[in-house]
């Protein structure tokens, strides 16, 4: 299919991307990402904070909205959380929560690190295959 006025426009995708999704779609027919039922935002982690509790890092995801039957309401995340690291990897982004949330982390139990009233908290979660879109 032609796009009107986007002809000329290229798009590039990365190598070890290209083999990925094509080693995923050569053994499951799909791409397989974890999912643990959340909707978050990029928001700027308050300065004193994290002074306070010398996190390195200025932002994280914080949970907008969270599935009450999947898996970060199981493990006791609510909305409002900051999450700042999953699985020992700084999460700084939504970008970041969405890529750490990859197929090797279906059926594994990692830890998710986030803040809560001022207070680093931390909880196991077991993410689980996101289901199909309907």
């Amino acid at each position: 299919a032609v796009i009107m006025g986007a002809q000329g426009i290229c798009f590039a995708v990365a190598s070890n991307t290209a083999s990925f999704v094509a080693g995923e779609i050569a053994r499951h027919g799909r791409v397989r990402r974890a999912y643990i039922g959340v909707g978050a935002a990029t928001t700027a982690i308050p300065r004193r904070i994290a002074l306070r509790l010398a996190i390195q890092q200025a932002t994280g995801a914080r949970l907008i909205s969270v599935d009450q039957a999947g898996p970060a309401a199981q493990a006791g995340l609510l909305s409002g959380d900051l999450v700042i690291a999953l699985d020992g990897k700084p999460v700084t982004s939504v970008s970041d929560l969405v890529r750490a949330l990859d197929a090797d982390k279906i059926d594994r139990t990692v830890s998710v690190d986030f803040l809560r009233r001022s207070e680093q908290q931390r909880v196991w979660i077991g993410p689980v295959e996101r289901p199909l879109a309907a």
